[in-house]
C-alpha cells in the first residue's frame, strides 16, 4: 500500500519509521529541507522537499497512485486542505491531525464529514484522556483499553518485597490460577523481553500484564503498591491538553486545581472550568506546591508547552508527597528518561496521535493498537476472519515470530488466557503483543 505522510516532524518521522518497517511504501513530504535530509538519511522511505498542500507538490509525490493520505503538520489549515486535495484526486482515505476544535465541531462547513476527511485526531483530547486513565490508575505507567473497555494493559513498575518479585511467570501463573492474568512483556536495562514462562520478574522490571478490566487493580498489589481513590488532583499548566483534562475530572467528580503563569489564561479557565480552583501562579515554586497542599493529593499532572518545566514541576511534586505524578512529554526521545529520574508516567499527544492513526491505518481485521511509549512495542488487537492463516491450528504449531506474544483471546463473553494446545476460531478477538520486526509477520498471519 501506498501511503503519503505530509509533516516530517516527531508523528510524522514516527509513523513513517513505522510503515516503512512494515514494507508499506511510504512518501514524506516535508517543508523544511533540512529536516526532509534528516528524515531521508534515518529511514527507508521516499522523501519530497515542499507544502504538503500545494497540488504540484502532491503530485509529484505520486498522490494519484496513492492509497492513502496521513496530514500531520503542527499547522491545522496545511492538513486539512492537504487532506482536501487527496481526497478530490482519488485517494481512498484521508486522516488530519487538528487541534483547533472550531475546525471538527459538529455541523462545522469544515468538518470532516463536510470536507470528505475519514478522520480528524485531536493530539490535546487524545492525551487528556489517556491522562485520566493513569491517573485512576494506582501504579500504571502505561494503559491501553482493548475490547471494547472488558481488557486492559497495563504497565507497572515492579517494587521490592513485591509479592511476584523472584518468581517465574510459571510459579505467578500456578498461585494466581483463578485470574485472567498474562504478563506480555518486561522491559529491563533498556531491553524489551517477549518472555516465557520460566522467566524471572525482578525488582526495578517494567512489566506489561494483560487483564480483565475487572480484575486489574490486583495487578497494583502485585506489583507492590497500595490501591487508591482519585479524589483531588492538580493540573500544572493550563495548556489545552490541561483545560481538557480537567473537564474530565469535573465530570467525574473529582476535585482539581489549576496553576498557570499566565493571568489572561486563568481567567479563561475560570470560566470554563466552573467546578476546578485555578490559580494565578508558578507550577515550579515548591513553596506555593506545598501551601496548596500538593503533599496529600492524589494526582499531579504538569502539563504546560516545556518538557523542561514539566519534568521539574513532576519531580517538585513528587518530593514533597504527591502520590501519582504525570508529566506531558512533546519529544520521544524524552519518553525513555521519565522513569529514571523518578516520574511515575508520561503522557504524550504526539504519542496518542501515532497511535490513534495507526489503529485507522490498520483497520479491517485490527481494531486497536496501542504504541507502548520508549519500548517500540505495541499490542495489537485482531478480529479473526474466515480465511486467516492462525486459524484451527494449535498456538504451538503456529511458529510465531520470535518478538511476538498472543496475550489473550476473547470468544463472546470468555476471556482465555492461551495456552499451546489453544486454537483460534472465527469471530475470535484477539489481542497480540509484538516488537517491531515481528509485525508484518504477525499481520499476515491474521490476514484475510
Amino acid at each position: 500500500m501506498k501511503v503519503l505522510i505530509v509533516g516530517a516532524g516527531e508523528v510524522g518521522f514516527h509513523l513513517a519509521k513505522r510503515l516503512s518497517e512494515e514494507n508499506q511504501d511510504v512518501v514524506l513530504i516535508e517543508a523544511d529541507p533540512e529536516r526532509a535530509d534528516f528524515a531521508a538519511q534515518q529511514l527507508d522511505v521516499l522523501t519530497k522537499v515542499g507544502n504538503g498542500a500545494s497540488l504540484p507538490v502532491l503530485e509529484d509525490a505520486g498522490i494519484k497512485g496513492a492509497r492513502m493520505l496521513l496530514a500531520v503538520t503542527s499547522q491545522d489549515e496545511v492538513n486539512l486542505i492537504s487532506c482536501l486535495a487527496a481526497s478530490r484526486l482519488g485517494v481512498k482515505f484521508t486522516i488530519a491531525r487538528v487541534s483547533n476544535p472550531e475546525y471538527y465541531q459538529r455541523g462545522s462547513v469544515l468538518s470532516g464529514d463536510q470536507m470528505g476527511i475519514d478522520l480528524l485526531i485531536n493530539p490535546e483530547r487524545e492525551c487528556a484522556w489517556e491522562t485520566y486513565q493513569l491517573l485512576q490508575a494506582a501504579a500504571a505507567t502505561d494503559v491501553a483499553q482493548f475490547a471494547e473497555g472488558r481488557v486492559e494493559l497495563l504497565g507497572v513498575r515492579v517494587k521490592e518485597h513485591a509479592p511476584v518479585e523472584g518468581k517465574t511467570l510459571a510459579e505467578i501463573g500456578q498461585e494466581l490460577a483463578d485470574f485472567h492474568y498474562n504478563t506480555v512483556a518486561i522491559q529491563r536495562e533498556g531491553a524489551t523481553i517477549i518472555p516465557r514462562g520460566q522467566d524471572r520478574i525482578i525488582a526495578g522490571d517494567q512489566i506489561y500484564v494483560l487483564a480483565p478490566t475487572d480484575e486489574a487493580p490486583e495487578i497494583h498489589r502485585l506489583a507492590g503498591y497500595e490501591g487508591f481513590s482519585l479524589r483531588r488532583v492538580m493540573i500544572a499548566g493550563g495548556s489545552a491538553e490541561g483545560e481538557y483534562l480537567a473537564e474530565l475530572l469535573e465530570k467525574n467528580g473529582v476535585e482539581c486545581t489549576i496553576l498557570d503563569h499566565d493571568r489572561r489564561r486563568c481567567l479563561e479557565l475560570a470560566e470554563r472550568l466552573p467546578r476546578s480552583l485555578v490559580l494565578h501562579a508558578d507550577a515550579t515554586d515548591l513553596e506555593l506546591l506545598e501551601m496548596e497542599g500538593v503533599s496529600g493529593i492524589d494526582g499531579f499532572v504538569a502539563s504546560t508547552s516545556h518538557d523542561e518545566t514539566n519534568m521539574l514541576a513532576s519531580l517538585l511534586a513528587k518530593s514533597v508527597g504527591a502520590r501519582k505524578v504525570v508529566s506531558l512529554v512533546h519529544k520521544f526521545d524524552y519518553l525513555p528518561i521519565v522513569p529514571k529520574v523518578g516520574i511515575d508516567a508520561a503522557v504524550s499527544p504526539r504519542m496518542a496521535t501515532v497511535n490513534a492513526i495507526l489503529r485507522y491505518v490498520r483497520r479491517g481485521r485490527v481494531m486497536t493498537v496501542a504504541a507502548l511509549k520508549g519500548t517500540g512495542a505495541e499490542a495489537i488487537e485482531f478480529n479473526v476472519g474466515p480465511h486467516a492463516r492462525v486459524l484451527n491450528t494449535p498456538l504451538r504449531d503456529l511458529h510465531l515470530p520470535k518478538g511476538a506474544l498472543i496475550g489473550t483471546i476473547l470468544r463472546g463473553e470468555e476471556i482465555i488466557l492461551p495456552r499451546g494446545d489453544d486454537m483460534v476460531k472465527v469471530g475470535d478477538e484477539v489481542i497480540v503483543f509484538t516488537l517491531p520486526e515481528a509485525v508484518g509477520e504477525v499481520e499476515r498471519l491474521f490476514a484475510e
